[in-house]
C-alpha cells in the first residue's frame, strides 16, 4: 500500500493558517479579558495609559507627547540605575547593572513572529478592501445607502468633535460597554432587538420601492 506524501507547500500553507488562527484567538481572548475587566489591576493600567496617552494628545502636540513620555522614562530609568549602584557602593557588593536581567533577554524579533503577524493583518486587509469595493462601486444598492447614510451623520459628527474627542470617547466606551452589557444583558438584548426589527422593517419598505433591476434577489 502506497501512501501519498502531502505537497509541502500545502503542508507549510495549513500550518501557517492553524497558527495565525490561534494567534488571533489568542490576540481576541487578551483583548476581552481586558474590557470586561476580568482582571481589574491590567484592565485599570490599560485604559489609564491609553486615556492619559489620549488626554496628552488633546493637549499636546505628538511630538511633546513622545518626548515627555521617553523623558518620564528616563528619569525613572536613570534614578533606579544611580540609586542601585549608591547601594551597591555603600554596602560593597557586585550585583552589576541593575537592568542586566532585561538587557540578557533576546528582544529582536523572530522573522516567523514579524511574518505570522503580516499575515494576520493581510487578511484583515483584504477583507476591507472587498468590503470597500461592494460598497463603494454599489454591488448592493441597499448597502451602498446605508453607508451614504452613516457617512452623512459623520459629518454632523466631525463638525462638533475633532479626531481626538472621538478617540477619547471610544476609549471610554470600548473599556465600559462592555461591562455595562455584561451586567444588563437581557434589558439591552430586548431594546436591541426591537431596534433591529424596526431597522429591518424599514429597510424591507425601502427595498420595495426600488428599481427590480437592484432588488436583493430571494437567494442572496
Amino acid at each position: 500500500m502506497i501512501t501519498e506524501m502531502a505537497d509541502p507547500t500545502t503542508q507549510s500553507a495549513q500550518i501557517l493558517s492553524s497558527l495565525n488562527a490561534s494567534s488571533t484567538k489568542e490576540s481576541t481572548y487578551s483583548v476581552m479579558e481586558l474590557v470586561y475587566w476580568r482582571d481589574p489591576k491590567k484592565s485599570a493600567v490599560a485604559f489609564g495609559m491609553s486615556l492619559l496617552v489620549l488626554l496628552s494628545l488633546a493637549t499636546f502636540s505628538v511630538i511633546s507627547v513622545l518626548s515627555y513620555l521617553l523623558l518620564a522614562l528616563l528619569c525613572v530609568t536613570i534614578t533606579f540605575r544611580v540609586y542601585k549602584s549608591v547601594i551597591q557602593a555603600v554596602q560593597k557588593s557586585e550585583e552589576g547593572h541593575p537592568f542586566k536581567c532585561v538587557m540578557e533577554q533576546d528582544l529582536t524579533v523572530q522573522p516567523e513572529t514579524f511574518r505570522k503577524y503580516v499575515d494576520v493583518c493581510l487578511t484583515y486587509v483584504n477583507r476591507a478592501i472587498k468590503q470597500a469595493r461592494h460598497l463603494l462601486l454599489v454591488e448592493d444598492l441597499v448597502d451602498s445607502l446605508k453607508l451614504a447614510g452613516f457617512m452623512w451623520l459623520m459629518t454632523y459628527v466631525g463638525a462638533v468633535f475633532n479626531g481626538i474627542t472621538i478617540l477619547i470617547l471610544a476609549d471610554v466606551i470600548f473599556f465600559s460597554m462592555p461591562l455595562v452589557y455584561d451586567k444588563n444583558k437581557t434589558q439591552i438584548d430586548k431594546y436591541m432587538e426591537l431596534i433591529r426589527t424596526r431597522v429591518e422593517v424599514t429597510l424591507a419598505k425601502l427595498q420595495d420601492k426600488l428599481p427590480g433591476a437592484v432588488k436583493r434577489t430571494k437567494a442572496e
